[in-house]
């Protein structure tokens, strides 16, 4: 056959599946298609020539001509092996590329007229240029994929002759049938190197590609796998130290919690969410630990867990009796409600606001209705907080959030139904962080409070079995919204009986065995605590009463460790020992009748109180001084008392003239306690005209009542503190509004009978008590 003449033959046709044969390549083919098999039968009878094209399409069974290349190779069968399964494996050799020109008619296999495609050698600079630059880069592919070995690029260094060079390299790449059939059809051998070292620089780029991602994915593989192995390594010591395995075992024991819990559906819900979450989270994650926070606070709240209460009213009584004595309307209130309790079973719990001074017992009755009522107690202080989030709580998305103090309470208290004292209501603040009162309004509403929203909960948490008692020495100063929701108690302050009282059977057996001392050790009379209570203590409440008290047991304790007396007997006179000079006088009324000077009553927070209002009238220019620690309704109650004296001057005997001719300077002492409040206006006026007429004012009365311009005498508060104060100081008559006269029946009996009231309407009536004789006289 010469090189370059075209013959066209009659041969079988092999199509073949996602195969390829070039020239000069040997392959073992398994052929089984029962038209393919007869093919190779009538090859083999004849010269062992066959075609073998390639289909242009893998899992078609029955080609027909269109799914064939023209273009294929004329191959030789070098062997023919039948295999058991009945397909046939032969060793074929390609020899020249062939173009069909014409299928022939036959039905037991594929014929064809075929015209040889030789190859054409020609030699050429340029080709050997490109044969150079496709074995390099033949190289590159090989150093880059590790499908073709390096002893295939030895092989192919060996190649002199261009065209075969391009196919062989083309059959060890990995390419499409489409790519390689190019190849195949490309007959110049010029176009098929340069077709081929483009296909090279494509498969290059691709296979640099894959190997970075390759690494990349090693690496994250490598990662994970530490991980994983590093995490087995953490499970196998927790499991030796007999640790549950770290968060499955964390998991695993909240589920169990969640079923042991008697929760409402909504909050299991919200709790098997948050648990699914913990799951999913890595062990390292810092949300992790919010979560588990979260979770244990919501398994944590008494959902449903209730303390019997006991309903026994003897018994309630006889516990708020042995713990205070008197005190007689907020016991009177408690043993109202576990009355109603007993009749009604579930009744909103009523919302207690005691009110008085300090140190009278309103914090340790609220423990007391507890312990009558065998509830827990809680007790929170609300002095100082301004901020909202201390009620409500802090959302979750905030660094160290946590639930408001009413859930803390609750959850320290361990059921749903305790009481709850919320301490000082009147010393919350308000500043940019929010109204801490505003946000009491929903605890504190019998109505609202079943569904209480805590910001950090997020669930309603329902506080209407919970009875709240709150506390407040005054109540101006708690909100009227607030106020509106309460039921307040006033607790006012002892009276000396009271005290004395309190400080035999209460105070001093506790002092005594808080110090030590047995009963029979520390003797203190009546006589000596009664001095205690009017020399050394001014207070409605008995809390200083119990520091004296304590300060005689310290030194008792001393004398009986120090062996100077194994018996203390403390009695009128020797109390001076023990606690020095009196420090204040008690019966401070004026020892003798005194112009200008008059004994008022005061409300202040820490009870009632006596002040010396004093007037002095000098020669000058009508100024009108007033000095003492005054609030503005003080200043305007003397202004009032000033324009009154000046309309009456020709009753009262006065030069019509005198606010010219004098400068009047009214002065109330003892400025430390703030005097306000509408109740001086009748003893600055008394004074002043005292001072004006030159008519002393009785040292036996105290005064206490508002004046209009007219000379009305008006009503005023806290009636029982004042009389309480006047009867400490020693006074006998207390001038008060004819408008108060209802309220004498509030003041103890032991009090009442050592007082004379005289009602008043009209300032005339009040210089006719005060002043020791009349105008004009």
């Amino acid at each position: 056959m010469g090189p370059n003449k075209s013959k066209v033959r009659r041969l079988p046709l092999l199509p073949l599946r996602g195969l390829l044969v070039y020239p000069s390549m040997v392959l073992h083919l398994d052929v089984g298609r029962e038209k393919s098999v007869r093919a190779l039968e009538k090859s083999m009878v004849d010269d062992s020539m066959i075609l073998l094209c390639s289909q242009s399409e893998v899992n078609i069974e029955e080609p027909t001509t269109e799914d064939i290349y023209r273009i294929g190779t004329i191959a030789k069968v070098r062997q023919m092996l039948k295999l058991p399964n009945g397909t046939i494996r032969v060793l074929v050799e390609g020899v020249v590329r062939a173009e069909i020109n014409e299928f022939l008619a036959n039905e037991e296999y594929y014929e064809v007229q075929v015209k040889e495609l030789p190859e054409q050698e020609n030699s050429d600079p340029e080709i050997d240029a490109l044969m150079r630059t496709v074995l390099s880069q033949f190289e590159h592919y090989i150093n880059l994929s590790k499908k073709v070995t390096p002893e295939t690029l030895a092989a192919v260094s060996d190649i002199d002759e261009p065209g075969r060079l391009a196919d062989v390299i083309c059959s060890h790449l990995s390419l499409k049938i489409k790519d390689k059939q190019e190849i195949l059809e490309t007959i110049d051998v010029k176009d098929r190197l340069e077709k081929l070292l483009s296909i090279l620089n494509n498969e290059r780029e691709v296979l640099e590609l894959e190997r970075k991602i390759s690494q990349r994915v090693k690496k994250q593989m490598e990662k994970t796998q530490k991980e994983y192995y590093l995490r087995e390594q953490m499970k196998a010591i927790q499991k030796e130290l007999g640790d549950k395995e770290g968060r499955a075992g964390e998991v695993e024991e909240l589920r169990a919690q969640l079923a042991e819990t008697e929760v409402p559906e909504k909050v299991k819900e919200k709790i098997e969410k948050e648990i699914d979450r913990l799951e999913k989270m890595p062990a390292t994650s810092a949300e992790g630990g919010v979560i588990r926070n979260y979770i244990d606070w919501l398994l944590g709240l008494p959902w449903s867990t209730f303390t019997e209460d006991d309903l026994d009213i003897n018994r309630a009584e006889e516990i708020l009796n042995e713990d205070h004595y008197g005190l007689e309307k907020p016991k009177e209130r408690v043993l109202e409600y576990l009355a109603v309790q007993q009749l009604v079973k579930k009744m909103k719990g009523p919302i207690l606001c005691l009110v008085g001074p300090p140190g009278v017992g309103k914090t340790s009755i609220a423990r007391s209705i507890a312990r009558s009522l065998k509830r827990e107690f809680i007790r929170i202080s609300l002095g100082g907080v301004r901020d909202e989030a201390e009620i409500r709580g802090h959302r979750r998305t905030y660094v160290g959030a946590m639930p408001g103090r009413i859930i803390q309470g609750m959850k320290n208290a361990g059921s749903s139904n305790p009481v709850f004292l919320l301490d000082e209501i009147d010393k919350m603040a308000m500043d940019f962080r929010g109204d801490p009162a505003s946000a009491l309004l929903e605890v504190l509403d019998p109505e609202q409070n079943s569904t209480f929203s805590d910001h950090y909960i997020e669930v309603p948490f329902d506080l209407s079995n919970v009875m709240f008692v709150t506390t407040a020495n005054v109540v101006h100063n708690i909100p009227r919204p607030l106020l509106d929701r309460m039921e307040v108690l006033y607790i006012p302050g002892y009276t000396e009986i009271e005290k004395l009282h309190i400080g035999r059977n209460y105070l001093l057996p506790k002092q005594q065995k808080d110090h030590g001392l047995q009963e029979d050790q520390l003797v203190i009379e009546d006589q000596a605590l009664m001095r205690i209570i009017r020399e050394y203590t001014r207070e409605a409440g008995v809390r200083n009463l119990e520091q004296q008290i304590s300060a005689v047991c310290r030194k008792a304790a001393k004398q009986v460790v120090s062996g100077e007396s194994n018996t203390v007997h403390v009695d009128f006179d020797s109390i001076k020992e023990f606690l020095g000079p009196p420090k204040f006088r008690f019966g401070v009324a004026e020892e003798f009748d005194q112009i200008g000077a008059v004994t008022g009553l005061a409300w202040t927070e820490v009870g009632g109180d006596t002040l010396v209002i004093e007037v002095t009238v000098m020669p000058g220019g009508g100024k009108l001084t007033l000095t003492g620690k005054l609030g503005d309704v003080m200043k305007e109650s003397a202004q009032a008392a000033f324009s009154y004296t000046r309309s009456r001057v020709e009753q009262l005997q006065i030069a019509p003239d005198f606010h010219e001719k004098v400068d009047i300077h009214i002065h109330i002492p003892e400025g430390a306690i703030p005097k306000d409040g509408p109740s001086a206006g009748i003893t600055m006026a008394t004074a002043l005209i005292s001072a004006l007429t030159n008519i002393p004012v009785s040292r036996e009365v105290a005064m206490t009542g508002e004046i209009t311009l007219r000379g009305r005498v008006l009503p005023i508060g806290g009636l029982k503190e004042k009389s309480l104060a006047a009867h400490r100081a020693g006074i006998r008559k207390v001038i008060i509004p004819k408008d108060n006269e209802k309220d004498i029946d509030e003041i103890p009996e032991s009090v009442r009978r050592e007082l004379t009231f005289i009602p008043v309407s009209h300032m005339d009536e009040v210089l006719e008590h005060a002043l020791v004789k009349p105008v004009g006289v």
